[in-house]
């Protein structure tokens, strides 16, 4: 079972989900609580403009830059425009996810490599990870953990009672826009070894899993975390044994959400039995409830 793991690109890609995981986990938590898993899914799809320029002018190493210049600029279009008014949120970030998505598409279209450049781009590639890589998603791990151990609790205020947040002198916009940057970083930092598409996967799934096991936000974030490195694992040794012994061709981030996907699958039936234990009693006040997921 760690035999597959000896080999140093298996080494590295393992490497980068585990980071990835110390990621993921605890951002899918807000983005849960938040109901964000739209805004997180155009998010991934908003930096893919970046990703083509930053390729065509840099090759590979220039995806980094090009992903986080695209994913600040987006967060900050997306936490003005949500708050203009003019549009619903929904619509707004529809406008922006099509727009620079297509953008991206045109401008990858143009170079000869369409398919194979396309394909890399949305698909990831988790066993080409370079030691540079690494290094950089360390660092983007170090300032998004850093990031909401100082905001956690702004963030869960204005989560649970904005007009409370509010009142109590929190700016709401910059609250949004920070964990829209955060979300942004995650993305950048996912998104070369994931892809653009995979990645929402990482940011929606494990929270969703974890709800099902508990309603603490904080084991939460543990639960997802070890779901994110599980899944890693076992898609990774899963692609290896596919590929290597029965000359089946499995991609190696693709079978790491199929298995975070079938984790939260075994999990449904744990939900359902404390959803129907947590259903509220004539004679007392409902459990499961947002005082609850503070805890």
């Amino acid at each position: 079972m760690i035999e597959p793991f000896a080999v140093p690109f298996m080494a590295r890609a393992l490497a980068e989900l585990t980071l990835l995981a110390l990621i993921c986990g605890p951002v899918s938590v807000f983005v849960f609580a938040r109901r964000l898993s739209f805004v997180s899914d155009a998010l991934t799809h908003t930096v893919f403009p970046g990703v083509v320029i930053g390729f065509v002018a840099g090759g590979v190493e220039g995806v980094f830059v090009g992903a986080l210049i695209a994913g600040v600029v987006t967060a900050v279009a997306l936490t003005l425009l949500t708050r203009g008014g003019a549009l619903s949120d929904d619509a707004s970030t529809a406008v922006i996810l099509t727009a620079m998505f297509s953008l991206g598409v045109v401008l990858v279209s143009r170079r000869p490599s369409y398919t194979s450049d396309l394909t890399t781009f949305l698909f990831g590639r988790i066993l080409t990870v370079t030691p540079r890589q690494l290094v950089e998603t360390a660092v983007l791990a170090v300032v998004i953990l850093g990031l909401l151990m100082i905001g956690a609790r702004a963030l869960l205020f204005r989560t649970f009672d904005p007009a409370g947040a509010a009142a109590a002198g929190y700016r709401i916009a910059w609250l949004d826009l920070g964990l829209n940057l955060v979300i942004a970083l995650v993305v950048v930092a996912a998104v070369r070894a994931v892809g653009t598409i995979l990645v929402v996967a990482l940011l929606i799934v494990p929270a969703a899993a974890a709800r099902m096991i508990t309603s603490r936000l904080l084991v939460m974030a543990f639960a997802g975390t070890g779901l994110i490195m599980l899944a890693g694992y076992a898609g990774l040794w899963a692609s290896w044994t596919a590929s290597v012994v029965y000359d089946i061709s499995l991609t190696s981030a693709s079978a790491v959400v199929l298995f975070l996907a079938l984790f939260y699958l075994l999990l449904l039936p744990l939900g359902a039995l404390r959803l129907r234990r947590n259903r509220p009693h004539p004679a007392g006040p409902e459990r499961g409830s947002s005082h609850e997921l503070v805890g």
